[in-house]
């Protein structure tokens, strides 16, 4: 049988998945391989069919007593699992940072104390907003009330894997479903440990279920199980079509996040200081950021310094481990995701775009480090300037006038995310509501509240989730009308 544990930084994590509140091995295993150094950190269990199915009919026994219990007692059960998160934090940040090569100040600072919140925030937001009073309608009682749906499958990815997961699975509990989590074999870790954190606070077996396993072996049977009612995935567009067509038959509910090609218009009336820090923050994360600005366009007579000095700032970004509290981006998280960011930048230069800042790997760390890169010239409609590279590429364009600027903001497919930067206030206006993203950012980046909603137009997703938003998406929305007359007693 295969090592059921591994130890991590230091951190012991269980290898097996998780299902109906204990620990299930499989006979199959599928390696974790840090991409530090490329170095195996542990076999973790290989699901399929068999591992979904006791998943998803464990989530469907716990489902009606979940469901039934008092909105107030499942917030505090929530509330007790970011307690645990937060005690836990250098631990889960240690071995996130091992496991996908993010930054550890990043998750030690922002990213672990963000998965507490978001068990914390929809806690106190179920407990505030999913009961509506009463309204008077012709004499009549109108109620609305928020039924838990069932059972949420939820898919998640490998940049931000405990917290993009835990932004889902914070309002599915809270609203009173379960929850079917497959984490991304990238960078599977982290799932195991919330496993622990989840019994630890009292969340009973079969309400929260782990199954570890590829896309391929685990995802696909999940998808496309009758027994999920609500799916939600974060990924990749043609993924997202192969989901769409395993869940059509059972009619299931969708929510998708599926990545951006995110412009940073730049005008120049501009704050120039601030422009040249949003556009070095992009690299955050060695690029893995599907809100990411990376298309930059920039106006024509502010261009040439604008360039100049974002190269100068992004010359003195340090690359290197993670683990250093000094590293500034890290490596690519896979070889094949490295060789495919690789792929795009020879593809563009071969087709005449010129690297005027990195543009290959970084040999003096190998691996699978891609140094910080700018590229400018490249053809209009090249691949490189509308598929989503999803590393530490941007490339520099030119615009004449505004109008100009936001059509080729728009000349997209995507529609997740847009930044501008502007000095003219009637100017931030007209040209936010003009571009097509779910997110506009004026003058800042990354900034926005959790009761906000989330999402992208286009091929950036499906439906909204955030506040409110989520609570549509994981309950049935339910009307009652009460006639004053006919009652007997």
């Amino acid at each position: 049988m295969p090592q059921h544990t591994a130890d991590v930084e230091g951190v012991p994590v269980d290898l097996r998945h998780w299902i109906g509140g204990r620990r299930v091995a499989s006979d199959r295993t599928f390696a974790d391989v840090s991409p530090i150094d490329e170095v195996e950190l542990a076999q973790v269990a290989a699901g399929g069919a068999a591992e979904v199915d006791l998943a998803v009919a464990a989530a469907r026994d716990a489902f009606p007593a979940w469901a039934a219990l008092p909105v107030a007692e499942r917030s505090e059960i929530l509330r007790r699992v970011a307690d645990g998160v937060e005690k836990r934090v250098e631990d889960l940040s240690r071995v996130e940072t091992r496991d996908n090569g993010a930054l550890i100040r990043s998750h030690r600072r922002g990213v672990m104390p963000r998965v507490a919140m978001n068990f914390r925030y929809f806690a106190d937001y179920a407990e505030q907003r999913l009961g509506h009073p009463d309204m008077e309608v012709r004499g009549h009682r109108e109620r609305i009330t928020y039924d838990p749906a069932g059972v949420v499958a939820i898919i998640t990815p490998w940049n931000a894997p405990l917290m993009l997961a835990t932004w889902r699975i914070g309002p599915a509990l809270a609203a009173g479903n379960t929850v079917v989590l497959k984490p991304p074999e990238w960078a599977p870790l982290t799932a195991s440990l919330l496993a622990d954190i989840m019994a630890e606070a009292g969340v009973p077996a079969g309400v929260f279920n782990v199954v570890q396993g590829t896309g391929l072996e685990a995802g696909a049977p999940l998808t496309a199980h009758p027994g999920i009612n609500r799916l939600a995935f974060t990924g990749s567009v043609p993924t997202a079509g192969v989901i769409s067509r395993a869940a059509a038959p059972n009619i299931v509910p969708l929510s998708y996040e599926l990545g951006g090609k995110s412009p940073l218009l730049v005008f120049e009336d501009c704050d120039l200081d601030l422009a040249v820090d949003l556009a070095v923050e992009q690299f955050d994360n060695a690029g893995q950021v599907c809100l990411g600005a990376f298309r930059i366009l920039v106006q024509e007579s502010i261009a040439q310094e604008f360039t100049e000095r974002v190269v100068a700032k992004a010359r003195t970004i340090v690359q290197g481990d993670p683990r250093d509290e000094a590293t500034d981006i890290s490596a690519m998280v896979s070889r094949a995701h490295f060789e495919r960011v690789r792929g795009f930048v020879e593809r563009a230069l071969a087709d005449g775009a010129r690297a005027i800042l990195g543009g290959g790997p970084n040999d003096d760390l190998g691996g699978l480090y891609f140094r910080p890169t700018i590229l400018v010239d490249a053809t209009p409609g090249c691949e490189i300037l509308t598929e989503e590279v999803f590393g530490p590429v941007l490339t520099i364009q030119t615009f004449a006038d505004e109008a100009e600027g936001v059509a080729m903001a728009n000349n997209t497919r995507f529609g997740l995310a847009a930044t501008l930067v502007t000095g003219d206030r009637e100017r931030a206006e007209r040209v936010s509501a003009a571009l097509d993203a779910g997110t506009v950012w004026v003058n800042c980046f990354f900034v926005r509240d959790l009761g906000a909603p989330f999402g992208g137009n286009g091929k950036s997703g499906i439906g909204r989730e955030g506040g409110i938003w989520s609570f549509d998406f994981y309950t049935d929305i339910k009307n009652s009308v009460f006639s004053p007359d006919g009652w007997t007693s």
